[in-house]
């Protein structure tokens, strides 16, 4: 009599009691891990709710800082800082291009560093200071701004803003010393479909001089 057949009831095709038992012990295993890691969670959840501001699914109010100014806005959690500065702040500078965190056409300054405005929520940005190309263009950044003309560094346009952003702050972190290889780094993230790229640099070095004296 083969082994499987001691109870004289045929196994499944392919399949032995041994297997079969092996199988539901995992199975029962795993439901009783499952079962421990949810009342877990469920037991932590007031602690962390406590703690967790919780926003949506409707729109709700925020407050941004934007180009020194504040304005009170009702944005939906799911809308990046990108859509909220175009519509309805009406501050355009930053372009939408990829929407994908790739192209580095919609680079902002948030709290003076460079990012991608389609990859940061808008209420995300709440308490934060948010600087646009208009509002760089209107104070510290307009030497730099002058150079991108003097120096041709813009064709059709699209790049621009964001090299002018990310220029910007690779001018506040190292300041007149700023190197080729710097402006470089620092414009790696930001595409020129124009390939005005020696341009853009040899205006960063430019403002870069120019900022010495500021």
């Amino acid at each position: 009599m083969a082994p499987d057949d001691r109870a004289g009831v045929p196994p499944p095709s392919g399949l032995s009691r041994r297997d079969l038992l092996r199988g539901t012990g995992l199975a029962v295993a795993a439901g009783t891990v499952l079962r421990a890691g949810r009342d877990a969670v469920a037991e932590d959840a007031p602690a962390a709710a406590a703690g967790v501001r919780t926003q949506g699914p409707g729109a709700v109010e925020v407050t941004l800082k934007v180009n020194g100014v504040v304005r009170k806005v009702n944005v939906e959690p799911r809308e990046t800082l990108l859509d909220v500065l175009r519509l309805p702040l009406d501050t355009t500078g930053a372009k939408r291009v990829c929407d994908r965190a790739s192209c580095g056409a919609c680079t902002v300054h948030l709290d003076g560093q460079a990012v991608y405005a389609c990859a940061v929520l808008a209420v995300d940005a709440e308490g934060h200071d948010v600087t646009t190309v208009e509002g760089l263009a209107a104070g510290k950044g307009a030497a730099l701004v002058e150079a991108f003309v003097r120096h041709d560094a813009l064709q059709c346009g699209f790049c621009t803003p964001g090299m002018v952003m990310a220029c910007a702050a690779a001018i506040d972190a190292h300041g007149p010393d700023l190197t080729m290889d710097q402006a470089r780094a620092a414009t790696a993230g930001n595409l020129c479909r124009c390939g005005t790229y020696p341009h853009v640099l040899e205006a960063a070095l430019t403002a870069a001089k120019a900022a010495k004296g500021r």
